[in-house]
């Protein structure tokens, strides 16, 4: 049914995603005695990916799809054809582009699972750098698959006549997709930034550190006793070996490739605060590197000034002196959404909605007894890096569960004739593509019944 077909594509298209930063991959370990499903010209999908995808469909449907590992298997066909021919045709994919993703997805686990710590527990890695050299790997190829699929279907769009009928036909066979309550949201924040007399007694402390080191002191007991890295009592500064390609700040691996053996540099900043880093060793294109980190303290007059701040913003909002657009523009210092006019994406789907019973918890809390129009209460917040901050949230629309109108839902109708004609297009791309494109299905899934000509074996 198409009703079925709509939900499944979106749901599974995300968990896709999902499945491309990390949630459910594999290290090199479980390759070796894991079993190979298919291969699809250089690229592998194996029994334990088929398993662990159709429990995040079901999952992240809350149980509303079912699918049979042959219907799972051909979706991850689907995807390893894509990457396949991404490389083929020269696809590229900047290591920018990789760091952009990977640091996207960790804000997401961060924001799931509480913290770092506990993602990268879930996920069964050793540390937060293990966890990002995976997601790194995947995310390289999810950005082939995007690109690839993109390149495939850049040229297909859809008329107001095909739109609508698409939505007459799928009314007529009482198949209508019902949209979920969804909103929008805008914020406004406001920084509590530390003293500058705070700043200089951190980089004092740091210049003090570095002379006792030099002058034969322990670099990982002083870690211990000062620095501010949360991961310092089990590693004791030590960061292991990293890499220009390494999810290190930018300002980290730049000291860190400066320095000779046994050298420690001066102070530097990175958004998580101050450094000094101590080079132990260096490895090949890797550095094998301490560092010690110290965050500035943020006193609670600062803190108190800050909040009154955005309480008087706050009072001319509710006066109608200025639009929150315009306050956002004129005082916000949240660099992710203040020249988008404080609009929150989504860090799940990349898009400017939420639905309402899909949202973290932190942020539904802070929003949901909302009506279109209205502000939160201002709220507390820190982050990770150290940042201290006060905000509110602004409910810019708000939309009821329902089943689709065309009116009313002009824009969603758009997105799904769209993705159909798209999804027409990229069948028949993959067609002609899997008879030119070595495939080799294990015994246990020759029996499936396929959409496409899968079992077509290059020998």
């Amino acid at each position: 049914m198409m009703q079925f077909k709509i939900k499944t594509l979106k749901n599974i298209s995300i968990v896709f995603t999902l499945f491309l930063t990390g949630l459910t991959t594999l290290n090199a370990q479980q390759t070796k005695i894991d079993g190979v499903a298919v291969v699809v010209g250089k690229n592998i999908v194996l029994d334990s990916d088929i398993e662990k995808f159709k429990q995040e469909v079901e999952e992240r449907s809350e149980g509303k799809i079912k699918i049979s590992n042959c219907e799972m298997l051909e979706e991850l066909m689907q995807q390893k054809l894509l990457a396949h021919h991404a490389v083929i045709d020269s696809v590229t994919v900047t290591q920018s582009e990789v760091d952009s993703k990977v640091d996207r997805s960790v804000a997401f686990f961060t924001q799931e699972y509480g913290s770092e710590e506990k993602a990268v527990a879930a996920y069964g890695f050793n540390d937060i750098e293990d966890l990002k050299k995976e997601l790194g790997r995947v995310q390289k190829e999810n950005i082939l698959i995007q690109k690839e699929q993109q390149k495939i279907t850049e040229n297909i769009d859809v008329t107001p006549e095909e739109i609508r009928v698409y939505f007459k036909g799928l009314q007529e066979k009482g198949e209508l997709p019902e949209i979920p309550a969804e909103v929008e949201l805008q914020q406004l924040v406001l920084k509590a930034e530390p003293a500058k007399e705070e700043e200089e007694r951190i980089l004092n402390k740091l210049k003090e550190i570095k002379q006792e080191v030099e002058n034969g002191a322990s670099f990982k007991l002083k870690a211990i006793i000062n620095s501010d890295d949360p991961s310092v009592a089990q590693n004791g500064g030590n960061m292991g070996v990293i890499t220009k390609e390494t999810g290190f700040v930018k300002e980290f691996k730049e000291v860190a490739f400066s320095l000779d053996e046994g050298q420690i540099s001066e102070p530097f900043k990175s958004p998580f605060g101050y450094h000094i880093v101590y080079l132990i060793k260096i490895r090949g294109n890797g550095r094998e590197v301490s560092h010690i980190l110290m965050q500035p303290e943020i006193s609670d007059e600062k803190l108190n000034k800050t909040k009154e701040e955005i309480e008087k913003i706050v009072a001319d909002l509710k006066e109608g002196k200025i639009t929150f657009e315009e306050a956002v523009k004129k005082y916000s210092e949240d660099e992710e959404t203040r020249n988008n006019g404080g609009l929150i994406i989504n860090p799940y789907t990349q898009e400017a909605t939420f639905e309402l019973t899909r949202m973290p918890p932190e942020l539904f809390a802070r929003i949901s007894e909302l009506n279109k129009g209205d502000l939160s209460d201002i709220f507390y917040d820190e982050t990770r890096e150290g940042e201290k901050m006060y905000g509110v949230i602004f409910m810019k629309n708000k939309t009821d569960n329902h089943t689709a109108d065309l009116v009313q839902d002009y824009v969603r109708m758009q997105e799904f004739a769209l993705a159909k004609k798209k999804e027409e297009e990229l069948t028949k791309w993959t067609k002609e593509k899997i008879q030119e494109t070595y495939l080799k299905l294990s015994n246990d899934y020759k029996k499936c019944t396929f959409k496409k000509d899968w079992k077509k074996e290059n020998k």
